[in-house]
């Protein structure tokens, strides 16, 4: 407990960062969230073009548009139909309008998972791409966007950690903690917008300044999962492609992607230790919000991955390393004759 007041001193404070990066007029708002899927899908594309000028990616550079197309209508619908089922389904199935409001938030990484798995397989099978060589290329693309989308989830104070103390110098008093929205009056807003403009102007009052002190230090899970699913994760496929690049071979199809299916499934439990508990999960008797023995909702959907994970490892180990694949040529354009 000595320690614990020094360094209570450099406690770090929630930035304040307008959910909305943009108004727009006619109730229209571009959103960090929004934004940060726009970043994800477009380095998600440059990594997909480079694998795909390096022969790695069985797919001509011309058509990885088409490749993205197909994954970012899977992940949104995945995404949506993985927190609905997973985490809100008596909510939505309460109130069916709010299925479509995704730039309020509500999207669920394995069903997002799902989602780009059926996109890849469909636009596979449709131009012939080996679908396992398909799903190492994704996942090689996948870490940055992990990351900006956690930065997202912080901007927005949603899926923050547990309650901690000022042991942990990063903690952070979220103003979109149920005790500071209490607090704040901020809980009285009918709509999120509403709600994030209550926020807002209790900071610029004063108001949180005089409250802060009253709200809990929880830990940023979402910088957790974004450093570790995301960057490390991510540094992780990337150290791996390129070792075996130098060598001249290329790994059996479906390894990096049970690296990364592994890797994600392992991070994602451990950061459950540090996130607070999905609400809905919770009650007098199970404040942990436990749905399967000792696990939550995220480990129990990521103990799948980890056997998924182990299996292709597995798989891949008794195939074997192959010498790198030959690019594929562009698509030649087509001449149509007329008259």
């Amino acid at each position: 407990m000595v320690f614990a007041a020094p360094l209570g001193l450099i406690e770090i404070p929630y930035p304040r960062i307008d959910p909305v990066a943009l108004q727009l007029s006619g109730g229209l708002a571009i959103r960090w969230y929004g934004i940060g899927f726009m970043v994800a899908f477009g380095v998600g594309y440059y990594i997909l073009r480079r694998l795909s000028r390096s022969g790695f990616l069985p797919l001509a550079p011309d058509k990885v548009g088409d490749l993205l197309f197909a994954l970012i209508v899977g992940v949104i619908l995945g995404g949506r139909l993985g927190y609905i089922l997973f985490y809100d389904f008596a909510s939505f199935a309460a109130n069916p309008a709010r299925i479509i409001r995704i730039w309020e938030g509500g999207l669920a990484f394995h069903g997002g998972f799902l989602g780009a798995i059926a996109g890849g397989w469909w636009y596979g099978r449709k131009h012939n791409v080996p679908f396992l060589r398909l799903g190492d290329s994704i996942t090689l693309g996948v870490g940055p966007g992990i990351f900006v989308v956690r930065l997202a989830n912080f901007i927005n104070g949603e899926l923050y950690g547990r309650v901690t103390t000022d042991a942990v110098p990063w903690a952070v008093r979220f103003p979109t903690d149920p005790v500071a929205m209490q607090l704040t009056g901020a809980d009285a807003g009918r709509s999120l917008r509403e709600r994030e403009l209550l926020i807002e102007q209790a900071h610029q009052s004063g108001l949180w300044d005089q409250v802060r002190g009253q709200v809990p230090l929880r830990h940023p899970s979402q910088l957790y999962e974004g450093l570790t699913e995301g960057v490390l994760l991510g540094l992780l496929l990337w150290a791996l492609y390129t070792y075996n690049r130098r060598r001249g071979r290329d790994l059996a199809p479906g390894t990096y992607g049970g690296v990364f299916v592994l890797g994600y499934g392992i991070m994602r439990s451990l950061m459950e230790l540090f996130r607070q508990p999905d609400a809905q999960f919770t009650d007098a008797g199970d404040p942990v919000g436990t749905v399967l023995g000792p696990l939550t909702m995220g480990q129990t959907l990521s103990v799948a991955m980890i056997v998924l994970g182990i299996w292709l490892i597995v798989r891949g180990v008794r195939i074997g390393a192959a010498p790198p694949a030959e690019p594929v040529p562009p698509t030649p354009p087509q001449i149509t004759l007329q008259g």
